[in-house]
């Protein structure tokens, strides 16, 4: 660390260097904090979670009870031991509350003002942050699995929605219209993630095995399948090219720089993709138990050097290195299954 300083005081070298490896070694060194805990509001299982990107500051929670709270990240007291408070919650009280389960929760990528619930009510909701009043609520056919909104995009306001359904569903903020649909799958839809590199760009996976690559001003839409194998359909039955795992595909998520897209199966398997080219880089994780049999929310560390995939695996969060598959710590202190995990890019 001293010798890195001295570097970067004489100018000799670059300052985010210091920065990387700061935050790598934060990664490294992840076990349970002694002196920090979040409220407790929930009642039953907690299914997914999101930190807004302008400060890092405020999180939300969403239940399978469809309970939505939004928690205040940061000490401001400065005493050693604290607890999060719980700013407000969306609780069954509340005359818009999800009637089941809530699967997704997303802040507007811009601003703290809105966020974005999704549940298996068939509902998508759009709120008002300081009036907690749903703005805009998109109904569906089928339960919801997904959605996500681009983190980078000023063309568009689409949200991506995975349902039960085939169809991959694309909501117009604008407009406030669902009538855009992207066909291809044969199954429900479980993940969708947009890419932060380019504003059109749309990963899906599902239950059919496959994972999509899209972009969503072509009329034909699917840019292209994914395939483990590589196009080498000899070592492939017909039935199983084209095909990302041999099982259902759960989880998606890119790195930060939008090079590369990691997606997690039921078949027990996480694999490394090539963004641009759709290529498997065949990076080996091993095992990466994944009993879930919705979406399961998984993250990627962000600017450290190498890049760390956090994986709930049962009770425990599997921490792999993204680009070599070496299994590096697996952090423990829940007692029963883990849901959903997310990284906080600033504090890591």
């Amino acid at each position: 660390m001293l010798g890195l300083l001295a570097a970067r005081q004489a100018g000799l070298d670059d300052p985010a260097r210091l920065r990387r490896a700061e935050r790598t070694r934060r990664v490294l060194s992840l076990e349970l904090n002694k002196d920090r805990d979040v409220e407790r509001i929930h009642g039953s299982g907690i299914n997914t979670l999101d930190i807004e990107p302008v400060e890092g500051r405020y999180m939300l929670s969403g239940g399978s009870d469809g309970v939505i709270v939004l928690y205040d990240l940061e000490n401001l007291s400065r005493e050693p031991s604290y607890t999060c408070k719980a700013l407000f919650s969306v609780g069954r009280s509340h005359p818009d509350v999800h009637r089941f389960s809530v699967e997704t929760v997303q802040w507007y990528p811009h601003d703290t003002g809105m966020f974005t619930s999704s549940s298996f009510d068939k509902t998508l909701k759009i709120w008002d942050t300081n009036t907690l009043q749903p703005a805009d609520i998109f109904h569906f056919e089928e339960i919801v699995y997904s959605h996500h909104m681009s983190p980078v995009a000023t063309k568009h306001c689409l949200i991506a929605v995975g349902t039960k359904s085939p169809k991959v569903q694309l909501c117009d903020l604008k407009s406030g219209s669902s009538s855009h649909i992207l066909q291809g799958h044969r199954q429900e839809v479980l993940a969708v993630s947009w890419s932060p590199r380019h504003e059109y760009v749309l990963a899906t996976g599902s239950a059919d095995g496959r994972v999509k690559l899209w972009d969503v001003r072509r009329a034909s839409g699917c840019l292209s399948t994914l395939d483990q194998h590589n196009g080498e359909k000899s070592k492939a039955s017909s039935e199983a090219a084209n095909t990302a795992h041999n099982g259902r595909v759960n989880g998606l998520c890119y790195t930060s720089d939008g090079l590369h897209l990691l997606t997690i199966g039921t078949d027990d398997r996480m694999r490394l993709w090539n963004s641009s080219t759709g290529e498997n880089t065949l990076v080996n994780y091993g095992k990466v138990c994944n009993e879930s049999r919705k979406g399961l929310k998984f993250a990627i560390s962000y600017a450290c050097n190498p890049e760390f995939a956090f994986v709930p695996y049962r009770s425990t969060i599997a921490v792999y290195t993204v680009f070599t598959g070496e299994l590096i710590t697996m952090l423990r202190g829940h007692y029963s299954t883990v849901n959903c995990c997310v990284f906080q890019p600033h504090f890591q």
